[in-house]
């Protein structure tokens, strides 16, 4: 496996790496959200078609990794498990954490964990929540559809607001983490309209295009990076699809769609 780019630490940005692995470089952090390394091939029912744009070992060591669910391999497979487990840092909703052990820190939604930073400050992991699947889905006991998934909003003196939205295909949820959260700067959107025929008649786990461009018009961000939209069989929208949609929404200047394993600068 070839890198496309050699991931040094920047100073503020971020870069999606292939489904919805992303590695994001904040106030001197290294922060890795769902990570995903397998090589392409089966997981169960599920199919990985493309492995990430670099492997593990150019990414190097995680101060923080973000696992936003961890019983779907198209967010946390092997070699993203064992990478996950081997930093000294996961933040996951506390069904996620228990099952993973240590490192894994189990945050409810709302509530947050604060990290120090290298540069005396510190940067706070807020997480949020997500529905995995449609607003009717069914329900497990705690309430979620699909399983336990968060999403994350990342803030600290100095840094720009980021919002990590894990595998969310809900716009009322959307509404809620803008309300509570007013000056989101930059929007990590899972998209890609996944679907799985068993789950939900087949309808969208995740964001379409569509969804992602409300999302982005009911966030205020100044900035979307989409992640998550290929690298499985199960995704149904591509980047052209998302592309279209921010187009008719009149919201393209606010994507920002690289190839993988290039860096997108963060406002400051």
């Amino acid at each position: 496996m070839e890198a496309k780019i050699s991931l040094t630490r920047q100073d503020g940005a971020i870069t999606v790496l292939g489904g919805p692995t992303a590695v994001l470089d904040l106030g001197g952090l290294r922060i890795v959200a769902d990570p995903t390394f397998d090589d392409a091939g089966p997981h169960g029912y599920l199919t990985k078609t493309g492995g990430p744009a670099v492997a593990e070992d150019v990414v190097g060591p995680a101060d923080v990794v973000l696992v936003s669910h961890d019983l779907h391999p198209d967010n946390l497979d092997d070699r993203g498990r064992a990478y996950a487990l081997a930093s000294p840092l996961v933040i996951a909703g506390p069904v996620t954490a228990g099952r993973l052990g240590s490192p894994a820190l189990g945050v409810r939604p709302w509530d947050s964990h604060t990290v120090a930073r290298p540069d005396g400050g510190e940067l706070t992991i807020q997480t949020v929540p997500a529905v995995h699947g449609p607003e009717d889905g069914e329900r497990d006991a705690d309430g979620n559809v699909n399983c336990e998934v968060v999403g994350f909003v990342l803030t600290g003196p100095g840094l720009p607001t980021v919002y990590v939205s894990g595998d969310n295909a809900s716009i009322r949820t959307v509404a809620e983490i803008a309300r509570r959260v007013p000056d989101i700067d930059v929007a990590v959107l899972n998209v890609g309209a996944a679907r799985v025929q068993m789950r939900f008649d087949g309808r969208a786990l995740t964001l379409d295009g569509e969804r992602a461009a409300a999302a982005a018009a009911v966030l205020g961000a100044d900035l979307v990076i989409p992640a998550h939209y290929d690298g499985w069989a199960h995704f149904s929208e591509g980047l052209a699809g998302i592309e279209s949609a921010f187009d008719d929404a009149g919201l393209s200047a606010l994507l920002r769609t690289t190839p993988h394993g290039t860096w997108v600068p963060l406002p400051r």
